[in-house]
This record gives structure tokens, C-alpha cells and sequence, in this order.
């Protein structure tokens, strides 16, 4: 060999260097994946290839074989072939083939499952096929080479390989094709009814999105206008009476105020309407003490009667936005139900703040004039139920044995939506950009070849519930064989 020669260079990938970097770099993507995969996949493994071990090996210690060194390295690499069938199925399956002739007979017990598992994890299903076929020529191709000095014993063990070859390889092989076909059926029907359920949500929220601009619409048209009919005629009214009735200035100015603010909560209320949930109002400028003084004063001018007011809401209290508004509307409705009901009757409001939330009572006594009342419906009652529940509180609302009427309301400092509430719906932004966003996916790191939308739709009638279980229950079927052969052939070498 010349000098130049012997300063050629070695072709990448055929040095020894490089054999060890690729088992060096092999060995680190096994740790990482191991290191990846979920806690519990790691010991549901281990625990296999701790059974399939003591599966091939303590049969040999009751029954020892011709060549028991052979039969422990045929035990070692079948938990090696159970270890890689998830992360590398093809190496199984080309590795399997050669336990259907070894010494150790405990361990084709181990083959099928390798074999199952494998392919299932191994797509187009014709490559797996291809692999199996692959397997099952090296088997054969192995026993023709076994018997060349024995010509006599051939076609026997070529029978009896033949005969494994289909019931341990072939026969699991099918069986594995149809559990890898049905598990992307399963993640695939999960996916659309996921889809399916998102876009039932949109609709639903759409249609709630409609009612409400519609709703929003008409309350503009008509008590916004009545509204400011009632504000220009009052202003029309005070501008009279400061001329001619002084006495009832003040009277006059009451309605057009309360008109005008009327008309800003309109306004709050179709924006609400148009734009949010219920649950989502806004309003810090309410409930506070100055507000809820404001309301009592408004009472007091309105009824002619004693209104009072006790606040103990420490400073360090924190309240929340939703909190405040819920107050006020609590010490409003019942002024207005004392105002409606029982006109003139003494009233006192209460405002208590504690470590648990805030309570507001509003107590009237016995009205001024018996069956002086106007009527109603109570829905304004039902209303301030269903929105302090939705933050969490509790309310109440009944008659005083001396003949008088309480409300009571208890509410958190920082309200929460119970799970009797409604739960809000996604916006059609979100929903849209991620369609799929709470569609169940397989978890991750599993050697599953396969992904969610990897492949294109299947028609409808493919994704069917009888035909996904129906699968499942055909591939058990296939197994069926493979367990009969093992059951006797495991019997037989006992016995022997």
C-alpha cells in the first residue's frame, strides 16, 4: 500500500469512531426519551420488561434446558425487544424472527405481544407488512441454512417454522394493523365532536349575541324615548314652578334629575346588553358611601318618611367593582319596594362589613296607611337573586312578624362565579383561530407515528362508534389462535 493510500481518508459512517458516536448519540436519545415520557409510562414499562424477564427466565430454573446459556441471552434480548417495541417498532419486529428458533421456549410467549405492539405503532400498515414479510423470509432463509447437514429433519422444522411464523408473526401482525387503524379512528371521531361541541357553543352565543343587540334595540327606541319626553317636560316643569309654586321646586327637580339619571343607566344597561355579560358590569362609582347616602336622601325627599342610614364598612375593607353595584342595587330595589309598598313607613338601611364579605339590610316597619300599596310582580326581587348568586352570595327577602318587610343580601368582598352560574362563553376570535384547541390529543412521546389531522378527513361513515369498537373486537379475535398455540406449546414443553 502507497503512502497516498494510506492517507486516504475513511468514508464517514464505516470507522469504528463513528459506529461508537452513533451508540453514544443513541444511548443519549434513549435517556432523553425516557427522561421525556410521563412518570406513570415509565413504570408501566418497566414493570412489562420485569414480567417478561421472569416469564423467560425462572422457567429455567424448574425445567433447565440442553444449552442454558443460549436460552438466558434469548430471555435478556426478548425484554430488550419489549423495551424498544415502542420507541424503535421496526428493530422489534426484525429482532423477533430470531427467538422462533432459539433454545428457549418461554420466551415466544413474549414474540406476539412485541409483534402486536409494534406494528400498531408502524404506518402505512404496508410497511408494516413489508417488515413482517422481511421477518418471516430471514426466518425462513435461517432454518434452510440450520438444515443444510441435516437434509432429513428440513422440511419438518420448515413445517413447524412456517406454522410459528404465522401464528406468532403474521397473525399478531394483523391483529396490530387493526388496533393502529383504530386508534387515529378514535383520536380523529374525538376531534370532530370536540369541533362539533365548540361550534354549538358559538351558535348558542351567537343567538344570545343577537336576542340581546335585539332587545338593546327596542329599549332604545322606546324607553329611551319616553325617557326624554319625561326629562324635557320636567326641565319645562321646574322652570314653571320656581315662577309659581316655589314650594314645589324642589319636588320638580328630584324628577328631572332622577330622569336624567335614568337615562345614563339606560345607557349602561344597552351597552351591557350589546357588549357583555351581566356579570361583567362595570360601575366603581357605586356603592359607596356617598352613593348609597345619595339614595337615602333621594328616599327620604321622595317618601316624606324616616329613612335611615348605619355604615360600618371599615376603610381597609377591599370591595370589588361588581361588589359596589350589587350594594347599590340592593339598598335601591328595597327604597323602592318601601316606596311602592308601604309609602311613609320608618326605614332603616344597613351596611356591615366583616372578614367574610359585606351584609346590607333594608328594614321598613308597618306602613302609614294599611293596604297602601301598588302592586307588583316581584321580578325585581328575582333579579337581585340571580345576579348576588352569581357572585357568590346569598340573598333573602320576607315579612317581619311585627308586619314590616326586610331585605337581606350577603355578598363575598371579591366575588367568584358559582358552579350554578353560567359559564362564559369563548368569543368568536378565539374560537376561530383555534378551532381545535380542546379537541383530546394522545399524549405525547408515545412512538405513535401518527398525529391528529396528519391524515386527510375520513367520510362519516368510517367514524362510527360499531365500526371503531368493532375493530378492537376483531383484532382480539385474531389473537385468539396465537394464544391456543402458545397455551399447548407451552403445556408440551412443561410436560416434556
Amino acid at each position: 500500500m502507497t503512502q497516498e493510500e494510506r492517507q486516504l481518508p475513511v468514508p464517514p459512517g464505516r470507522g469504528p469512531g463513528d459506529a461508537v458516536r452513533r451508540l453514544r448519540r443513541e444511548a443519549a436519545e434513549i435517556r432523553a426519551a425516557v427522561r421525556a415520557a410521563p412518570r406513570r409510562t415509565v413504570v408501566a414499562e418497566s414493570l412489562v420488561c420485569a414480567l417478561a424477564a421472569a416469564f423467560g427466565l425462572i422457567p429455567l430454573l424448574l425445567i433447565p434446558p440442553d444449552r442454558p446459556v443460549l436460552a438466558v441471552l434469548e430471555a435478556l434480548w426478548a425484554v430488550l425487544l419489549v423495551a424498544a417495541r415502542r420507541g424503535r417498532p421496526v428493530a422489534a419486529v426484525l429482532g423477533a424472527f430470531p427467538l422462533l428458533m432459539g433454545a428457549n421456549v418461554w420466551v415466544l410467549a413474549v414474540v406476539p405481544l412485541i409483534v402486536l405492539s409494534a406494528t400498531r405503532r408502524i404506518a402505512p400498515p404496508r410497511r408494516a407488512w413489508r417488515i413482517v414479510g422481511v421477518a418471516c423470509a430471514a426466518l425462513g432463509g435461517l432454518t434452510v441454512a440450520a438444515g443444510l447437514f441435516r437434509w432429513e429433519t428440513l422440511p419438518m422444522k420448515l413445517a413447524e417454522n412456517a406454522v410459528s411464523a404465522v401464528l406468532l408473526l403474521l397473525l399478531p401482525t394483523l391483529a396490530g394493523t387493526m388496533l393502529g387503524r383504530r386508534r387515529p379512528l378514535v383520536d380523529l371521531l374525538r376531534e370532530r365532536n370536540a369541533y362539533l361541541e365548540q361550534t354549538r357553543v358559538l351558535t348558542a352565543a351567537a343567538a344570545r349575541l343577537e336576542e340581546r343587540t335585539r332587545i338593546a334595540r327596542e329599549m332604545h327606541d322606546l324607553l329611551g324615548h319616553r325617557l326624554s319626553l319625561i326629562s324635557v317636560h320636567a326641565g319645562a316643569l321646574e322652570l314653571a314652578a320656581a315662577r309659581q309654586a316655589p314650594p314645589l321646586a324642589g319636588q320638580v327637580e328630584l324628577l328631572r334629575t332622577t330622569a336624567g339619571t335614568a337615562m345614563e343607566e339606560l345607557r349602561e344597561i344597552l351597552g351591557v346588553l350589546r357588549h357583555a355579560d351581566l356579570s361583567d358590569e362595570t360601575g366603581g362609582d357605586r356603592g359607596t358611601y356617598d352613593d348609597i347616602t345619595a339614595l337615602v336622601t333621594q328616599s327620604r325627599q321622595t317618601g316624606g318618611g324616616s329613612v335611615e342610614l348605619v355604615w360600618s364598612v371599615p376603610d381597609t375593607v377591599e370591595v370589588g367593582a361588581r361588589v359596589r353595584q350589587a350594594i347599590h342595587r340592593v339598598v335601591r330595589e328595597g327604597l323602592t319596594n318601601v316606596l311602592k309598598h308601604a309609602s311613609g313607613a320608618p326605614v332603616l338601611v344597613e351596611v356591615k362589613g366583616t372578614d367574610a364579605g359585606i351584609e346590607v339590610y333594608v328594614t321598613n316597619g308597618v306602613p302609614r296607611v294599611p293596604g297602601d300599596s301598588q302592586g307588583g310582580t316581584s321580578s325585581g326581587l328575582a333579579g337581585l337573586e340571580e345576579r348576588i348568586s352569581l357572585l357568590g352570595g346569598t340573598f333573602g327577602a320576607g315579612a317581619l312578624p311585627d308586619g314590616g318587610f326586610r331585605v337581606t343580601a350577603w355578598l363575598p368582598s371579591h366575588p367568584f362565579h358559582t358552579t350554578n352560574g353560567p359559564a362564559p362563553a369563548p368569543s368568536p376570535s378565539e374560537a376561530d383561530a383555534a378551532p381545535f384547541s380542546h379537541a383530546p390529543r394522545p399524549p405525547s412521546g408515545d412512538g405513535d407515528t401518527w398525529r391528529p389531522g396528519s391524515n386527510p378527513p375520513l367520510s362519516a361513515q368510517t367514524l362510527t362508534w360499531p365500526r371503531v369498537l368493532g375493530a378492537g373486537c376483531t383484532a382480539v379475535l385474531v389473537v385468539l389462535p396465537t394464544a391456543g398455540f402458545l397455551i399447548v406449546l407451552l403445556v408440551m414443553a412443561a410436560l416434556g
